[in-house]
């Protein structure tokens, strides 16, 4: 059984799949390891260590031949897998909805491809959910870049020359990303405040220190899809909430959306009314900007100023932590394949009507096989 780790070719992609102590767990499981030269770079972790941990470093062609496992952090291009061999799987984070050409390539290749972001929010699963992961790190470096970009402290500071009042930051969407942003920002001593369609959630905002701000007796309140995500809701409800939540934004210093819906563009949560509300300096911070963005003005990869307002749309906020969400990225892959490793076969087996294995599987038999992509 041969596991090969890619370097990651999507521009910015800092993050790497495997770690020098993820290619040890393989190797004790029995598997041989092959790193491409220079993955880790980006992530802190130098060829060396791989080797030391057990793996052989090479060019991709090298690590690719015969392996039997790729993984990757996004999709890699086809073709640079052209020669695979067939039935390998290829587990990464791919994107299936927006990349959906890519898969079909995949499938094309006679490659088995695993989509980790497609794994089921059931509990023996949550050890392997790259986006509950990534998304606590993203909304724990979201709170940070608000407070680089704020130009006031954050704590309340009592001093002789006078008292600095706290900053007012606003949550908006409490999934994973949510709950950590407000848990960072109240550690930085900021007066938080927070929402989400999902009534369930207020217990959570409460326990972190925070102020709930919800629409109340309105039709569509409960807003709970499948597997947790937030779902699409009522016009009522809406227009209920744009209402309470534009006198709220108007008073509030920092604001960080996180809203995301499965298969669909982002909600659209600020317009640019909500915006031009804001005093000169604020500071809104855009999580969900790659998938169409929750902010009108937003815009994938910068920094804009809208009317004094600063408007923070970094790409793939995970990655600018890099060496910590590949830990963890690389453990949640490590927890998935050791989850269903056969010691006599040395492989791990993924048997048909596995809610976990129906829920990742892409491709297989040159086939795309995954009723949430034939179903779209």
């Amino acid at each position: 059984m041969k596991i090969a780790v890619l370097k990651e070719q999507a521009p910015g992609e800092r993050r790497v799949a495997a770690v020098p102590e993820t290619v040890k767990k393989f190797v004790g499981l029995g598997a041989t390891v092959a790193v491409e030269a220079g993955a880790g770079i980006a992530a802190s972790v130098p060829d060396q260590s791989y080797a030391e941990a057990g793996a052989a470093v090479g060019d991709r062609a090298s690590v690719v031949a015969n392996a039997d496992i790729l993984l990757g952090v996004q999709g890699p291009d086809p073709a640079s897998l052209a020669g695979i061999k067939q039935g390998a799987w290829l587990v990464a984070g791919l994107n299936p909805f927006g990349e959906r050409a890519r898969v079909d390539a995949y499938a094309a290749l006679g490659a088995e491809a695993m989509a980790m972001e497609f794994m089921p929010r059931i509990t023996r699963a949550q050890s392997m959910d790259i986006l509950s992961s990534q998304s606590n790190l993203a909304g724990y470096k979201a709170v940070l870049d608000a407070a680089a970009e704020y130009g006031r402290a954050f704590p309340m500071m009592m001093t002789a020359a006078g008292t600095v009042s706290a900053a007012r930051l606003f949550v908006m969407g409490v999934g994973v990303a949510g709950l950590q942003a407000i848990a960072t920002a109240r550690r930085l001593g900021a007066q938080v405040s927070a929402t989400d369609v999902r009534a369930a959630t207020k217990e959570q905002i409460l326990s972190l220190g925070a102020k709930p701000i919800f629409v109340e007796n309105v039709a569509g309140i409960e807003g709970e899809g499948s597997g947790g995500y937030a779902t699409e809701m009522s016009d009522e409800y809406k227009a209920a909430q744009a209402e309470l939540v534009s006198s709220h934004i108007a008073k509030q210093d920092i604001v960080i959306t996180t809203a995301l819906i499965p298969g669909r563009p982002a909600p659209r949560l600020i317009s640019a009314a909500q915006v031009a509300s804001m005093k000169p300096g604020s500071v809104i911070v855009d999580l969900a900007v790659e998938a169409g963005g929750n902010v009108e003005g937003a815009v994938a990869g910068e920094v804009v100023e809208v009317g004094g307002v600063r408007i923070v749309g970094h790409r793939n906020v995970a990655s600018r932590l890099a060496a910590d969400a590949s830990a963890l990225f690389a453990r949640n892959l490590f927890n998935f394949l050791s989850a269903f490793w056969d010691k006599d076969s040395g492989r791990p087996v993924l048997a048909d009507g596995d809610e976990i294995g129906d829920a990742v599987r892409l491709t297989r038999g040159g086939q795309v096989v995954n009723a949430r992509l034939l179903s779209a």
